[in-house]
């Protein structure tokens, strides 16, 4: 694995120990969250509270990003806060997640916007535009909690904010802001996300139906009846850059999207299987190209819902000329690229978004951050 690839994506950085051996103590919790250092970030519906900027106007992740006047930033509130009627609400039906603890800032980050000066630098980007704590500006140690709050407690938040003369709440999607965020701001909102999303489908029992219940911090859901502790799961899944004799790069076009939207091949891992295997297995499915030996890249999570997304690139079989076959199911159109061709601002060739692993692996295939278009 090379390091700058795996800096390289956005939802792979962190800056959050995870603490695993507090989670079973909940006196312990508590007073950490009671505690003036203590910090949450606050979901509603898959998205997070901003400190700063919001989410950019008419872009869903795929093409060129829009320049945004103020760059994002996810929100990081004391608990003392929050209004009483939210907190009450967590402490009696919601979950209390705890992430773990502020590690503070590395030495030598380069990573979104923890580089350079570490936490001071990322405090002073979004001084400007907001008085929220944010995560890069936490002192080593703080501990870290996400809840996810529901329609009406996100409206007590938003009375709340009014009634204090302060901007309503506004809330950002982690996929088309990522890149912006800092180390501890992507890593934690990436935690809260794919745990979140592990709670809403494991409300009960798969044995018994029975209602499960939260325990260790958010991390665990046990079943009263049959007495067994149900963990959190992650989906892998294969993505492949896959390379021709001519170093040319194929990308599908995906039966959901526009016809001018295309990313690299991918495809879940199966039980039983290894990630090369279903690697290889997956492109000869959705494209009819044999590829030999998968060269791993790097991988970062992609909680949208729950899956881990494990990169390769991979040269065509020399034993299997390769005959393109969309699969019709998955995959509409497949093309091959060269380097002019994905540069070429008049292509109107739609690529994945700076947030996703896809993006990594075409600008290293590429040898470089892909050219932006020229502002109008």
């Amino acid at each position: 694995m090379s390091r700058a690839f795996q800096s390289s994506l956005p939802l792979a950085r962190h800056r959050i120990d995870r603490d695993h051996a507090a989670r079973r103590d909940d006196a312990l919790l508590d007073a950490r969250w009671a505690s003036q250092e203590a910090r949450v970030l606050v979901l509603h519906k898959g998205t997070a509270l901003a400190a700063a900027g919001a989410d950019p106007e008419n872009w869903d992740g795929f093409g060129h990003r829009p320049t945004s006047r103020v760059r994002a930033g996810v929100a990081l509130v004391s608990p003392a806060a929050l209004p009483g009627v939210v907190v009450e609400t967590i402490l009696t039906d919601g979950i209390r997640l705890y992430l773990g603890l502020a590690l503070g800032a590395a030495e030598g980050t380069t990573g979104g916007r923890d580089g350079g000066d570490g936490a001071e630098a990322e405090a002073e980007a979004v001084a400007a535009v907001t008085e929220q704590p944010v995560a890069g500006a936490l002192p080593s140690g703080s501990p870290v909690f996400a809840v996810s709050l529901g329609d009406e407690q996100v409206e007590a938040l938003a009375t709340a904010a009014r009634e204090a003369g302060e901007p309503e709440p506004v809330w950002i999607n982690l996929r088309l802001v990522a890149a912006d965020l800092g180390d501890s701001e992507a890593g934690a909102f990436t935690e809260a996300l794919a745990m979140f999303n592990w709670h809403a489908t494991h409300t009960h029992c798969p044995r018994c139906g029975a209602a499960t219940l939260v325990e260790s911090g958010g991390w665990v859901r046990r079943c009263p009846v049959q007495d067994i502790e149900l963990f959190p799961r992650t989906d892998a899944a294969v993505i492949v850059g896959i390379v021709d004799e001519h170093d040319r790069l194929l990308l599908g076009s995906n039966a959901m999207w526009e016809n001018n939207r295309f990313s690299l091949l991918a495809g879940f891992v199966e039980p039983g299987e290894s990630l090369e295997a279903a690697a290889i297995r997956e492109i000869a499915e959705e494209s009819g190209v044999v590829i030999d030996d998968p060269e791993y890249l790097g991988s970062q999570p992609w909680p949208f819902p729950a899956s881990l997304m494990v990169g390769f690139l991979a040269k065509v079989s020399p034993d299997h000329p390769p005959v393109l076959r969309p699969d019709g199911d998955e995959i509409l159109a497949l093309r091959w690229f060269t380097r002019d061709e994905i540069a070429d601002p008049e292509s109107g060739v739609l690529l994945p978004g700076s947030s996703s692993i896809a993006r990594a692996i075409i600008e290293r295939w590429y040898g470089g951050p892909l050219p932006e278009p020229e502002p109008a």
